[in-house]
């Protein structure tokens, strides 16, 4: 083996290539010894197309025939590693890279993974939201993961994209009421990774941008105490109500929580005297759109619950070609056009599940022990991300960067997901190769490798 190659089995790494040295930024979860097996399951998950069992990814690298097999399976069902610690690595490499001044805008979402199995303990039955409408609701079985994306602009795709870094999960009521334990909601899940992300990022300013299920007033008011910035969809029918009048000097009784009852946002969008105002602004994917927007702030109060002050904005299309929103930000500061852009952000989000589950393998992996669940969506989610990072190491190195994959019948002028993973398949398989690096002299692939790569186009799906 040639010096600063990394071998495991019959594929053979450049570890000095700065897209294998990347996943270093790892190795210190890790111990000596669940290392090098961590690292082919990463390599492999990259380089594996289809299903992300671990049995693809030893085919992939060419170790179907390892006898101790079983060790690679151990890296998520036994041993000793944190996905809390891998996640902070990975948050601090892409706001590096990324981002590494201003404000941290954030997507907080859920995505169900259909699994089936009575092994499976945190399984549960939930809205199915890609196969539901507004007139059918589909469920099923699955596990509900909570994720969290950091949404930043990849320079090379000319976009903004969403990289998950945390991922947790959040079972169902079932799952804590056969254990005896108090069921946590998505709130409290809310709670627990916005909090991790400050300990993270005490210095900078948080945003974070999620759908109706977290516009909660619990949540709102614990984002305001902690000086993090929350952006989500508020009903049209919600109670506002003025600021509480300041108490008068020797006034007996308990100061008020809240002033007069304003009118509900339903009740402002059918009043002429509403003022409207005309802004520009990107709308989920359409580009620039022009829109109209009215604003304000108020004290949103229930009986019983905290009163929290909101900025709130209506936003309703001209031309009547979308549903009108309404929207709020826990920041009394935010411009309407702030909340509206940033709110749209959210998207990303979505596109992120889908491409994970279309090129990364989300749903295809059979893990039925309990910490193996735990972990490998987790790391496929955060796969997302390291590709990403790899991608735009990539593309600093190559002259003239990644290239989109063109054809004759479809002109594509910025790379995607898709063109990232496949620079970076390629990158690896030619440090795999180790062929000379000299133009004139002649390559072959040896017969091992070539028989190789035929094996996995004939069973490739």
């Amino acid at each position: 083996m040639s010096q600063g190659g990394w071998y495991h089995g019959r594929m053979l790494f450049n570890q000095c290539s700065d897209l294998v040295g990347l996943l270093q930024t790892f190795a210190p979860v890790f111990s000596t010894r669940v290392w090098p097996y961590a690292q082919a399951l990463l390599l492999g998950a990259i380089l594996a197309p289809g299903k992300r069992t671990v049995s693809a990814i030893l085919r992939v690298l060419g170790l179907s025939g390892l006898v101790h097999f079983q060790n690679y399976h151990r890296v998520l069902n036994r041993a000793q590693w944190s996905t809390l610690g891998a996640a902070q690595r990975l948050f601090q490499a892409l706001v590096q890279a990324f981002a590494p001044r201003g404000p941290l805008v954030f997507g907080l979402d859920e995505t169900i993974e259909r699994r089936w199995g009575r092994r499976i303990a945190a399984r549960g039955i939930y809205r199915d939201a890609a196969r539901s409408s507004k007139a059918v609701t589909n469920k099923t079985s699955g596990l509900r993961w909570l994720s969290v994306q950091l949404l930043v602009r990849v320079p090379w795709a000319h976009k903004i994209w969403g990289l998950p870094f945390l991922t947790a999960l959040a079972p169902s009521a079932r799952y804590y009421q056969t254990r005896g334990r108090q069921p946590q909601n998505l709130t409290d899940r809310a709670k627990q990774v916005i909090l991790q992300v400050q300990r993270w990022a005490p210095k900078r300013v948080l945003i974070f941008v999620a759908d109706s299920a977290y516009a909660v007033l619990e949540l709102l008011a614990w984002c305001q105490r902690l000086h993090v910035t929350l952006i989500v969809p508020l009903r049209l029918d919600a109670a506002l109500f003025a600021p509480a009048p300041k108490p008068r000097r020797g006034q007996p009784g308990r100061p008020r929580l809240k002033g007069r009852r304003l009118p509900t946002l339903a009740a402002r969008l059918k009043s002429r005297q509403t003022r409207w105002q005309r802004l520009r602004v990107n709308w989920y994917g359409r580009g620039p759109t022009t829109v109209e927007v009215a604003t304000g702030t108020a004290i949103w109060y229930h009986s019983g619950k905290v009163p929290v002050p909101i900025r709130w904005v209506l936003v309703r299309d001209p031309l009547g070609q979308f549903e009108t929103r309404a929207l709020l930000s826990t920041d009394l500061s935010q411009s309407a056009q702030t909340i509206v852009e940033l709110f749209t952000l959210r998207w990303q989000v979505e596109v992120t599940f889908e491409e994970t589950r279309a090129h990364l393998g989300i749903e295809t992996q059979r893990q039925w022990n309990p910490k193996a669940i735990q972990r490998a969506t987790p790391v496929l989610l955060g796969l997302f991300s390291v590709v990403t990072l790899m991608a735009h190491r990539l593309q600093q190195q190559t002259p003239g960067g990644l290239r989109p994959r063109a054809c004759a019948w479809y002109a594509k002028g910025r790379p995607s997901f898709s063109d990232a993973l496949a620079g970076v398949r390629a990158h690896l398989w030619q440090q795999g190769f180790w062929l000379s690096g000299q133009p004139t002299d002649s390559q072959k692939l040896r017969r091992d490798l070539l028989q190789h790569f035929a094996d996995l186009l004939c069973y490739a799906q």
